[in-house]
């Protein structure tokens, strides 16, 4: 279902968590682009769980992906609980995914957003719509770009770069709990020496989207609070769902300034 090499200018959104309405305005902005024909989207994961509407988050993905076609995701690590637990992926016994999305995940929200009891994960399944079911199973645990691989908390740096890249591509659901998609650090981590890319991820909330040497990270809500961002690249601009302009990203080290908002910016997609 979806794309893992991608080309092309790019509009990469944070993790959404179900806060569909904040969805809907970056996507009427970006719609409004020049080249929105053009420009991949691609959600950095975590649709689900925390937010209102967990459910409408991945139907957005669906229909987006369906209208527009140059849509793609990575997987979180709620979306990997949520299909571990439901067992739209095949995983090992031990990693007891289901005790853990019902414990640690703020799941509650996903089951009232499907009209189900919280903790009844078998009328859970079965109350998924066969391309919600789709796109959980389909979605891959990293995006790679000619510039920038997409990957939902970071990379290693102690572990080589194509290493990585291969588990990664081929999805190892026998990791307990794969780091690239569930640790707290890897978003502040250095970006290993041989990564030939600038790593794009989300995970862990910060104040605004963060521009390093050879990272960014854009998850800028937590499914809390805060604006839901975007990154347009190769540009660097940031696109929120507050009622602030456009920004550019900033020289390493330095604030970002306030860029130019483009006309016809609340067009619909």
């Amino acid at each position: 279902m979806f794309e893992k090499r991608i080309d092309g200018p790019v509009a990469v959104i944070g993790d959404v968590h179900g806060q569909v309405d904040k969805l809907d305005v970056l996507l009427r902005k970006l719609a409004a682009l020049p080249d929105a024909h053009r420009r991949w989207v691609v959600f950095i994961g975590d649709l689900v769980d925390r937010g209102p509407d967990p459910r409408g988050a991945i139907e957005r993905v669906v229909q987006l992906k369906k209208s527009h076609g140059r849509v793609t995701a990575i997987s979180g690590n709620h979306e990997l609980a949520m299909s571990a637990a439901l067992r739209v992926v095949d995983v090992p016994d031990y990693s007891d995914w289901p005790m853990r999305w019902l414990d640690h995940y703020g799941s509650q929200q996903t089951f009232a957003s499907y009209g189900v009891e919280f903790g009844q994960l078998d009328a859970l399944r079965r109350a998924l719509p066969a391309d919600h079911v789709q796109c959980l199973a389909d979605l891959p645990w990293c995006v790679e770009h000619p510039d920038y691989f997409f990957v939902h908390s970071g990379l290693d740096p102690h572990s080589p770069y194509e290493v990585q890249r291969s588990i990664l591509t081929k999805r190892d659901f026998t990791l307990n709990r794969p780091t690239w998609l569930c640790s707290k650090s890897l978003p502040f981590a250095e970006t290993p020496a041989d990564c030939p890319k600038t790593i794009v991820s989300g995970h862990v909330p910060v104040p605004q989207v963060q521009f390093h040497q050879r990272k960014i990270l854009i998850d800028t809500t937590g499914g809390v609070q805060g604006d839901l961002s975007c990154v347009l690249l190769p540009e660097r601009q940031v696109v929120t769902s507050g009622n602030g302009p456009m920004t550019s990203a900033p020289p390493v080290g330095r604030r970002t300034a306030p860029a130019k908002e483009k006309s016809g910016w609340f067009g619909l997609w």
